[in-house]
């Protein structure tokens, strides 16, 4: 890493919602940050399925249809979290799975207490 770069791990889980995985991937890439994105479990090539959540007012809910198959650039077993300036937990069903993750929570106190 150049010194002076910024970089965010972006921590995708099953199912995550693909607008708010996508949305800050591009857009922190946009301003010249370094995403890495991880799952438990998966390496750097492999895909994490997103979701896409839409309002179905005929039926006043949600409805849930596949996203994107999103590839990681990183592998989640060669984080070093002091490598990083911020963490990202994107929404959908993901943080449901990612909290009982005994690794990811580790991470994420780690991240809170650096």
């Amino acid at each position: 890493m150049a010194k002076g770069e910024r970089r965010v791990l972006l921590v995708l889980g099953d199912y995550v919602e693909d607008y708010e995985a996508m949305v800050p991937f591009q857009a922190l890439q946009a301003y010249g940050v370094s995403v890495d994105v991880v799952c438990p479990g998966k390496k750097a090539g492999d895909i994490c399925r997103t979701a896409i959540h839409q309002l179905s007012p005929a039926h006043q809910t949600y409805s849930e249809s596949r996203g994107h198959n999103f590839a990681l650039n990183a592998t989640f077993d060669d984080i070093e979290f002091n490598k990083y300036d911020g963490l990202i937990i994107p929404g959908g069903r993901a943080p449901e799975y990612l909290s009982l993750d005994v690794l990811v929570l580790e991470l994420v106190r780690k991240f809170s207490h650096s």
